[in-house]
């Protein structure tokens, strides 16, 4: 229990730092997720090509390639959580609004705020626990149960990355739905944004 106290007070600290120096944090994270989502999509082509060549070596040549199965499921967190932030700032995410395009803009404003708060923190505690579980897969040098035994650490770390670049994304939205003025969005071109106060 003490750890999930130990995270709030780091997060709060974090969001306070976050809020004094939001325009170089966005700046800086709008780069970072454009170049992670790059990643992603480099890491589903190199899968795609690779499960191509699979296919090819299996049905065609009659030899398989030994460990295509683990090192496909190894990328898909990459794929997934490199991109999470991005997805995050672009909006791309499947959310059901039809209580909120019901409400006021106020009212609508304050409860995205809200939202994005708890979503914060909760993504801020999968940070966390994604952490140790990556951390302690690098400790113990975990591989794959078959040859060529590829080592699961690199995929797990690619889980805290992404919640914890989510969590930051979330409350730079939460800064610019509180006061759009002081604190930029700092999302991709044509993103949509979330709704700012009238």
């Amino acid at each position: 229990m003490h750890e999930l106290a130990i995270l709030v007070v780091v997060v709060a600290v974090l969001m306070a730092a976050t809020a004094v120096a939001a325009r170089r944090v966005g700046r800086a994270l709008l780069i970072t997720e454009y170049a992670l989502v790059s990643v992603s999509v480099l890491v589903i082509l190199l899968v795609m090509a690779f499960v191509g060549a699979e296919v090819l070596m299996r049905y065609f040549l009659n030899s398989p390639i030994p460990g295509h199965l683990e090192l496909s499921e190894l990328m898909m967190p990459i794929i997934v959580f490199l991109a999470l932030s991005y997805t995050q700032a672009t909006h791309g995410h499947v959310g059901m609004e039809l209580l909120l395009d019901a409400l006021p803009p106020d009212a609508r404003r304050l409860t995205e705020i809200g939202v994005l708060l708890a979503s914060v923190f909760i993504c801020s505690v999968l940070a966390l626990f994604s952490f140790k579980n990556a951390y302690q897969l690098w400790l113990y040098d975990d591989v794959t149960m078959t040859p060529p035994y590829f080592k699961t650490w690199p995929s797990a770390a690619a889980v805290p990355i992404g919640y914890a670049l989510i969590s930051l994304r979330m409350f730079i939205q939460v800064l610019h739905l509180f006061d759009p003025d002081r604190f930029p969005a700092n999302e991709p071109a044509g993103s949509g944004g979330l709704t700012a106060p009238e």
